[in-house]
């Protein structure tokens, strides 16, 4: 399915968020793939200073600059740029008081780090504000030059004080460039043009940690997008076997009868032996499914679209990313 076709209509910048642990990274990546899609053009922005798309891909070390790092099925092109808040300072400097050679001399003497440091709310200013750029920067001909941003974020617990940043802002100035800046960022971020996606397990801190963050945006008044429920497995036994293992009725010599008479194991004993550790086994994938499924109806609380994405065999690779990105193209979500 298209980018137009989707919930998503009219979204340019796909901010990714999730507890550590989720896989936010890597479903930030397999979006920018799948939004790439077809022949689009995607910019994949990471904030953190963590390398994190640089690991995912399997590249080296991404520098402060945009560069192609992937192409997408359909032969659409992704991008990659990490944020570095030092940098973007000194474009700052350079952008609002024309003060380039300056600017490098008061990183020299750390003052770039003493300004982020007492008014870190600056810090997300400068960093929210270079992707904002990017998603609303234009060619000489006028057209986007990215047609989608998405941003690898912070996680869910500090992601609407990140966003929020004419608030955050509103201590150190109330006019001049600052505030310019940060009102040009908060018009990007609070519009139709963005969406703030989670990522979750279907675990019970996660989920919780979710349904706070929607609430916090929606108070917010920042635009909440889909949950990305991360790494599913699927139930590998019928439903009356589960409800069996759960109602402790599943009786395991019956298990045992099945297996000697397969042949697969050596005497009743033996059977026996084999049967219990399958019931144990059972029981463990019993009570983790309804879990899961708890989870789920948990979820639905925050009133969002839903997307599935499947655990990896052989984990988040590069292979593995296509073949989430994929997953999420087939249901909707770019």
């Amino acid at each position: 399915m298209s980018a137009r076709d989707t919930d998503w209509d009219g979204v340019r910048l796909h901010v990714v968020t999730g507890k550590g642990g989720t896989g936010k990274t890597t479903v930030a990546a397999a979006l920018a793939l799948a939004l790439a899609a077809g022949g689009r053009k995607v910019l994949l922005v990471e904030v953190e200073g963590r390398q994190g798309i640089a690991q995912v891909f399997d590249i080296p070390p991404l520098p402060y600059e945009e560069r192609k790092i992937a192409v997408a099925p359909g032969g659409g092109d992704v991008y990659a740029l990490a944020v570095d808040p030092e940098e973007a300072m000194l474009e700052y400097v350079e952008m609002f008081y024309g003060m380039k050679r300056a600017g490098k001399a008061l990183n020299k003497i750390g003052l770039v780090d003493f300004a982020t440091t007492i008014a870190p709310g600056l810090r997300d200013v400068l960093v929210t504000g270079k992707t904002s750029e990017a998603v609303r920067r234009r060619d000489k001909s006028g057209r986007r030059v990215y047609d989608a941003v998405v941003m690898d974020a912070p996680p869910t617990g500090r992601i609407t004080r990140f966003l929020n940043v004419t608030s955050e802002v509103a201590g150190l100035a109330r006019i001049g460039p600052i505030k310019h800046h940060a009102d040009l960022v908060r018009g990007v971020v609070a519009s139709p043009e963005t969406a703030v996606h989670f990522v979750t397990l279907l675990e019970e801190m996660p989920v919780q940690e979710t349904l706070d963050g929607v609430e916090n945006l929606r108070a917010a008044k920042l635009p909440v997008g889909g949950i990305f429920v991360n790494m599913v497995r699927p139930s590998l036994l019928p439903a009356a076997t589960l409800d069996a293992a759960m109602k402790d009725t599943f009786d395991p010599a019956e298990l045992a009868l099945g297996l000697k008479a397969a042949g697969l194991a050596d005497g009743a004993a033996d059977a026996s032996s084999i049967a219990e550790a399958l019931t144990e086994e059972i029981t463990e994938h019993a009570q983790r499914t309804r879990l899961e499924q708890r989870e789920k109806q948990a979820l639905e609380e925050a009133k969002a679209p839903r997307y599935e994405l499947p655990l990896l065999a052989d984990g988040a690779d590069l292979a593995g990313l296509y073949e989430l990105a994929e997953t999420i193209c087939a249901q909707g979500a770019a």
